[in-house]
C-alpha cells in the first residue's frame, strides 16, 4: 500500500468520524489539534475506525500513549500515516 493510499484511507476515516465538521482538505501536513480541532471523543472514535479498517497490526491505540500531551498536541495527520505505512510493512 502507497502512502498515498493510506492518507485517502485515512482521511476518508477522519471525515466519517468528524461527520459535518469534516469539510475540511486533509493532507500529511493537517494537525490533528490545530488544524481539525479533534476532540478526544473523536480520536477514541478514529482509534477504533483505524482498528476495524486496519484490524491488529496497527496498533494505534498503543502508539498514542508513547508520546507526551505536547507530542500528541503537535500530531499531524503524516505521522498517523508513516505509523500506519510501518505497521504495515512489517506484517
Amino acid at each position: 500500500m502507497s502512502t498515498r493510499d493510506t492518507l485517502d484511507t485515512v482521511s476518508r476515516l477522519i471525515h466519517e468520524v468528524m461527520g459535518d465538521d469534516g469539510l475540511v482538505d486533509i493532507d500529511l501536513d493537517t494537525s490533528f489539534s490545530d488544524d481539525l480541532e479533534l476532540e478526544s471523543i473523536e480520536f477514541v472514535a478514529l482509534a477504533e475506525a483505524i482498528q476495524g479498517h486496519y484490524g491488529a497490526g496497527v496498533d494505534f491505540t498503543g502508539w498514542l500513549a508513547g508520546h507526551s500531551l505536547d507530542a500528541l498536541l503537535a500530531l499531524r495527520v503524516g505521522d498517523l500515516v508513516a505509523h500506519i505505512d510501518r505497521c504495515l510493512g512489517d506484517a
